[in-house]
């Protein structure tokens, strides 16, 4: 069982995370959803999709405008209150890296909070587990957030995620996140080649192999751009590739743009896993 937040979700359930990013630069929409009532559109939007979790965003990943701590709690903090009213059994995430956003994110009404840069503010597992919030152990290997990776290398990448991301999993849980509560992502792009997101695709089956429950965030990623030299607004398909090969190794969380897209793709691979049933079965039956 995976509990986020009220919620509570069956071992063979694949979720769609919904991104919506409340900043001007967001390397995908290019701040379409900065303004707060566009960004309500957008949740309700992803909701109507079928979207089991959002997963709300006010800094940048990568290098941009600069956002201080006070300026990313205004974009997020009261835009949580606002979509926890409207929707009161969404599971809401709030990615940040920063103890002071969390803690006004979770009072606010936030179920998750999607640590973006594995425990880089090291109070902010405290936060999470003093609001009884779920968390997200990511896989930066220490990287200092916003930065881009240079000439990075690994012995093995795989290993260092799981050594990492375990690590901060099993802290969390002495801190006092429910386990079930816990989950590793071993963060594509982040500070990795593209080579090595390749290889973590590939080998998902060893992060899943640890019983913590595995998100991924592929969305449009520049190793699906770089592999099919593809600009950002046409990497859907890669990214849908990369999905149903997630899935199949058994990550459980699907962080996207694309909602329909990603959810069909989830529902074929467990129609064709066996847990899920097709929607409708007449073909030579009749």
């Amino acid at each position: 069982m995976l509990r986020l937040g009220r919620h509570t979700f069956d071992d063979d359930a694949l979720l769609v995370m919904a991104i919506v990013n409340r900043t001007r630069d967001s390397f995908y929409d290019k701040g379409a959803t900065y303004a707060e009532e566009a960004a309500l559109d957008r949740v309700r939007e992803v909701v109507a999709e079928g979207a089991e979790i959002v997963d709300i965003g006010g800094v940048k990943a990568g290098p941009g405008d600069e956002v201080t701590a006070e300026e990313e709690a205004r974009r997020t903090v009261d835009f949580v209150a606002r979509v926890r009213a409207e929707f009161p059994d969404l599971v809401i995430s709030v990615d940040t890296w920063r103890a002071s956003v969390g803690g006004a994110v979770c009072e606010a009404g936030a179920d998750l909070v999607n640590d973006a840069w594995g425990g880089h503010d090291p109070e902010l597992i405290e936060v999470a587990a003093a609001a009884g919030a779920a968390y997200v152990c990511t896989h930066t290997n220490n990287a200092t957030p916003r930065q881009p990776p240079h000439r990075v290398s690994y012995d093995d990448v795989v290993a260092a995620a799981i050594r990492d991301t375990v690590a901060l999993a099993e802290r969390a849980v002495a801190a006092g996140v429910r386990r079930e509560s816990v989950l590793i992502d071993p963060a594509h792009d982040f500070e990795k080649t593209t080579w090595h997101s390749l290889e973590i695709t590939r080998r998902l089956d060893e992060m899943v192999a640890t019983g913590w429950p595995v998100l991924v965030s592929l969305s449009n990623k520049d190793f699906v751009g770089e592999t099919l030299d593809l600009p950002t607004d046409q990497r859907l398909t890669g990214t849908l590739a990369a999905t149903a090969i997630s899935a199949w190794h058994g990550a459980r969380v699907f962080r996207a743009h694309q909602v329909v897209e990603t959810r069909q793709v989830l529902d074929m691979v467990a129609s064709i896993r066996g847990v899920r049933p097709p929607a409708r079965a007449t073909r030579a039956l009749a």
